[in-house]
């Protein structure tokens, strides 16, 4: 298992998002506008941020 983690920060709001869209963001832990998270480099978050990607900014 790898130890790597990557950083995501909500830059764009997902108010007029489709409704999955919402539930993801919710879902990595990203509450408000500029918030960052610290999430392990794996498969599942980053298809998670691939699907959400116009709204927010990752950093490895």
């Amino acid at each position: 298992m790898s130890d790597k983690r990557i950083k995501i920060t909500l830059v764009k709001s997902p108010i007029g998002c489709v409704p999955k869209h919402r539930k993801i963001v919710e879902a990595l832990g990203l509450r408000k506008l500029h918030h960052t998270v610290d999430m392990p480099d794996n498969a599942a978050i980053r298809g998670m941020v691939r699907e959400v990607s116009y709204l927010v900014k990752v950093e490895e």
